[in-house]
């Protein structure tokens, strides 16, 4: 019986088919949307946990319901400054950042 088998690759090998290599304007493009979609999505899972709306959330940090709505929909390209204040002041949560 003949084996079919097919090439394992890596997660870095399909985004650099699906997107380009890094460096690249689609590759970049999509690195930045990223990282927006998964702000935006840790954003709402603690509003959530906090048992707030987005317009509760707004009005304790200075923002409109819309720009929170943008953010966890990942339209967004929001400033650390921003995040901070929403999850810091509006969520009273910790954010640590590193760098590796």
């Amino acid at each position: 019986m003949k084996r079919l088998t097919k090439k394992i690759i890596t997660f870095d090998e399909h985004l650099d088919k699906q997107y380009g290599k890094k460096g690249t304007k689609k590759r970049e493009e999509f690195e930045t949307n990223s990282v927006a979609f998964r702000l935006g999505e840790m954003l709402k899972d603690e509003r959530k946990k906090a048992n707030l709306t987005q317009e509760a959330l707004a009005e304790k940090t200075g923002t409109k319901k819309t720009y929170i709505s943008r953010i966890e929909a990942g339209k967004s390209d929001i400033q650390i400054s921003t995040f901070y204040r929403l999850v810091e002041v509006g969520l009273s949560k910790k954010i640590i950042i590193s760098i590796n």
